[in-house]
Order: structure tokens, then sequence, then C-alpha cells
């Protein structure tokens, strides 16, 4: 594993040398992307120049002391374990390169490289829910890995459709991923909690602009897999493979619409709808489970306004799956063997979060004149991963959560920002809250001359 690392990154050193020796080609004809696409092109595109070969990319370094116990027993029996000492944890989340290339008359590509967790190839985890049992990470924990790969053909400002591995536009964190793009040293944790964050699939995309003040997106993707969905984070286990491949057996539709009317101010709803079960490698056609869908809808609205100094996002989802306690059920009696965690899964998962922050160095004349920002900022955060357990399943309280977050954002430049917190998870009784405190730093731009 290490020789593929020291191979891949010497790959990339030679690219990276290559662009900046060579003279980047501006196009000139009516295919052109214009500033104001960029602009308003949500997740990772908003990297990409007007320049036929771009390099960006973003990178997080993080460390946390945790004031709360790490025993994968402190849910099931959270009396024992109040007094335990606190524990740190340094990571490297993600560190991500992006490679871009505008081929001319309309067609471009794009992918991303990602190294997370330090780049290992895989990851043990305790089950907290399985009496801390060890087990095989099977979401892409720690590896590295080829996250998006897209190639697009733009028709018209209105008309473009992309083909490929794309990020799927729902929620607000999936398509405002980049560590510049939210407060908390980490992302936030309701979304990344219940759904796949960053959430990307294999799929077809139809995007544009409608007039200066509408931006929409629909998607059609595989599936989720219901036999990787949990208590603790409901589907978001649902969009990983432990295979080679991803299982398509069901087809799923996700979309997007944004308005820009007010200036700084930018308002989104978003949604999903698509069958789980059977998208399985071995699926059941017993008669019992004839009439099992194992529905997955999602409706999202998100916002976010940058203006005057302050920058304030809020997000609510709600999520149902339906067929929940069968599916149930069905997951508990897998083999032993199987990638699935075996746990029940909810009906009904929510989140919702909102944070504020405003600029203090805009009052300093200094600061503004060399362009760097600090922001104190506030968060406020719930989340529920079994906020509706299905009749005769247990309600598992310690599944759900408010956290309040207040801290700094340090941009020496707009690409660099230095990240502190102090974060108090609370959780309902008997459970031990769960605070901490993490620093950050972190980074996102391009690797252009």
């Amino acid at each position: 594993m290490k020789q593929i690392i020291i191979r891949s990154l010497l790959c990339l050193s030679t690219f990276i040398g290559f662009c900046w020796d060579g003279q980047a080609q501006v196009r000139d004809n009516k295919d052109q992307t214009t500033k104001a696409d960029i602009e308003n092109e949500p997740n990772t595109s908003k990297l990409l120049s007007i320049s036929r070969l771009t390099l960006g990319g973003y990178g997080e370094a993080v460390a946390s002391r945790n004031f709360y116990s790490s025993n994968p027993f402190r849910y099931m029996y959270p009396d024992s374990y109040k007094d335990d000492p606190d524990h740190g944890r340094v990571d490297l989340p993600h560190v991500v390169f992006f490679i871009g290339y505008e081929f001319g008359n309309g067609w471009r590509m794009n992918s991303e490289i990602e190294f997370e967790h330090g780049g290992t190839e895989s990851a043990m985890e305790v089950e907290a829910d399985e009496g801390g049992e060890y087990e095989m990470e099977v979401e892409r924990g720690g590896e590295v890995a080829l996250e998006q790969f897209w190639i697009e053909k733009t028709f018209t400002r209105a008309i473009n459709l992309r083909m490929g591995h794309i990020i799927v536009p729902v929620g607000l964190t999936n398509g405002n991923h980049l560590p510049t793009q939210f407060f908390t040293v980490y992302r936030p944790e309701g979304e990344n909690t219940i759904m796949p964050c960053t959430w990307h699939e294999t799929g077809i995309s139809l995007w544009g602009h409608l007039g200066k003040h509408w931006r929409y997106e629909a998607m059609l993707l595989p599936g989720l897999d219901s036999e990787l969905f949990n208590n603790q984070n409901w589907i978001k286990g649902g969009s990983a493979s432990p295979f080679e491949f991803k299982i398509a057996n069901t087809y799923a539709g996700a979309f997007r619409i944004d308005n820009y009317s007010v200036k700084g101010l930018r308002l989104g709803v978003s949604g999903y709808y698509g069958h789980s079960f059977r998208n399985s490698l071995m699926p059941s056609y017993a008669d019992k489970y004839k009439e099992v869908k194992g529905a997955v809808t999602i409706g999202s609205f998100d916002f976010e306004y940058n203006a005057h100094n302050w920058i304030a996002r809020g997000y609510f989802d709600y999520g149902h799956l339906s067929d929940a306690k069968t599916i149930s059920i069905f997951n508990r009696g897998l083999a032993n063997a199987s990638p699935s965690p075996r746990t029940y899964v909810a009906s009904g998962a929510l989140c919702y979060g909102t944070e504020a922050g405003y600029d203090v160095f805009s009052r300093f004349q200094k600061f503004k004149e060399k362009d760097q920002k600090l922001y104190l900022f506030a968060r406020y955060e719930y989340y529920n991963s079994m906020y509706k357990a299905t009749e005769g399943i247990e309600n598992q309280d310690w599944c759900q959560r408010q956290i309040l977050t207040g801290g700094i954002n340090y941009f020496p430049t707009d690409e660099i920002v230095i990240k502190a917190q102090y974060s108090a998870g609370m959780l309902k009784s008997p459970f031990e809250d769960e605070n901490s405190f993490s620093l950050g730093i972190a980074y996102s731009g391009f690797f252009t001359k």
C-alpha cells in the first residue's frame, strides 16, 4: 500500500510540475465557461478556472480532545462509564486533488482523487451497538479513491448534461463540503450522520441556470442498499459497496433547485426518492417480501447568507423509509459474515441546524487591506437517526442529540483557514454528554500559476 501511495504522489507531483511549466490556454469561443457560471456552480466545480487545464484541491488536518468515555459500551451501560478519563484524537479527514480539463466545443471533464484519514487501505471500527465488537469498515474509510469522475456537455447556459461519478445534490453539506464552506472543524454532524457525506454516485445529471436567479439539477442514480442501513447512521451506509462494483438492481432520482433573487442570499430545496430493498448482491425474492420496497424519501431545505460581513447557513432535512420494520428484522437475520451492520433501522430520521459568524476584522482597516478575516461563530444542531422507530422496535435514545458549538475561523488568505471550537453535545439522560475541544487547519484553492 505504501508503494501505491508513493507512486500516486510521484504522479501527482509530475503532473503539477507540468501544469505550472505550461501556458494556460483560455477559450475564446462561444462555449467558454463564464465566471458567473463558476460562481453559481456548487460542489467542487467552484474550483474550476476558465483555462483548459486546471488543478485544484482541499485538505484538512484536525485534532480533538473529547471529554467523555471512549469505551464502546458507554451507550449500553451509561452509568458505568461516566467517570472515565477524556481522550484525544488527530486525523486527516480529507486531502483531495481535482483535475479538470476543457476539451472545447462545450465538452469538459473533472475528476477527484481523495486521500481519506491518512490514506490507509482499510480501517477497523468498534461497533457500540454490537457490544464493542471489532468490524472492518465497509465505506471508504481510510483509502486512496477516485471520488469523482464525470464528463459534461454544455448545450446552453440552461442545459448541461453531466455523466459519470457525480455528487448527489441533496442537503446543504453535499454541495458545500469544502472546509472553507463551513465554520466547524469537522463537517456538520447532523447531515454527516444520517446521510452519505460526501454523497457521490455514478449516474446522469441535467443542470442549468434559468434566468438570472434560478439554478436547477436533476439526477438519475442507482438506489441505496437497505442491507447496509443501521440505527446510528440511518441510510448513510447504503451508498457504500463492499464489492469492486456498485449494485444497481434499483434506481433513484434526486433534484435540487436554488434561488439567488436576493443579493447575498441563496435559498435551496432538494430531494431524493428510490427503492432500496433487493439492491444487494444476493437479493431475496421470497413471497413474503414480494411487496417490500424499502422506499427512501428525503426532503431538504437549506440557505446561505453572505453579506455585510456576516455569513449564516442553515438546513432542515427529513427522511422516511418504508417497510423499516421488515428490513430491520431481515437485516438482523443475515449471516455474521454479511457486510450488513445487522441492526434495527428507523422509519424516520431528522436533522436540522444553523450557524452564523461575523468577521470582526472587518472593523479594522489594517486587516481589510491584507484581505484577512476572523469570524466569531456559533452553531446549533439537532439530529436523530432513530426519530421514528417502528412499532415493536426499541427506540434508542442515544441516537439523538443536540450540539452547541462556538469558535473562531481565521483566514490569513481566502484559501487557508485555521479553526478552533468548543462543542457541547447534549444527550438524553442517562447518557453522558459528549463535549469536546477541536483545532483544525485547512486549505481550498487552485494550483495554477
